[in-house]
């Protein structure tokens, strides 16, 4: 599964996982852009799902692994990709665009990964891959709410890799 697949790096992550064999379910709010990814991904024998899902919608989060399941077996690898960037002063940018931001770069992680845990721990070798950022490690001006959710993403991640230790999910924070 990956988030994010219509373009940039969620559809290189696609592009880099379809001549390994791996089958996906891909996600992405731009339909159009990903009609182009599962084009540019789609070979013979392999299993390529388009789905429109907005990972900030808790409801359809709360569905998707339902969807997914039914046109694949099961689920290995989640990798979740979704994100957006705002730029702008701490000042600058609203309450509102700031929970925008963290709806989708942050609690759309946290989601996906409550979501899809039970799957992935029925894999019985899965890899849960959350995307945060350089700005996950720097905090540079203007970039307050983008940096911050990436800090949180990778915080999430670090934790939670802690706390699957052991068993058969692991965690890895790009």
């Amino acid at each position: 599964v990956v988030t994010g697949a219509a373009g940039g790096i969620g559809r290189a992550v696609a592009a880099s996982l379809a001549p390994r064999g791996c089958h996906l379910a891909l996600a992405d709010v731009n339909e159009a852009g990903l009609g182009e990814t599962g084009e540019r991904v789609r070979a013979p024998r392999l299993r390529v799902t388009r789905h429109r899902l907005d990972v900030a919608d808790r409801a359809g989060v709360a569905a998707f692994p339902a969807e997914v399941a039914a046109g694949h077996p099961g689920v290995d690898v989640l990798v979740n990709n979704a994100g957006v960037a705002l730029g702008g002063t701490f000042e600058q940018v609203s309450d509102e665009d700031f929970e925008w931001l963290f709806e989708i770069n942050f609690w759309g992680v946290v989601r996906m990964t409550r979501a899809f845990l039970p799957l992935l721990r029925a894999s019985g070798d899965a890899r849960l891959v959350n995307l945060s950022s350089v700005f996950g490690l720097i905090a540079p001006a203007g970039q307050v709410p983008y940096a911050a959710s990436k800090f949180a993403v990778r915080g999430f991640s670090e934790a939670l890799r802690h706390e699957l230790e052991g068993s058969t999910v692991g965690v890895t924070v790009v």
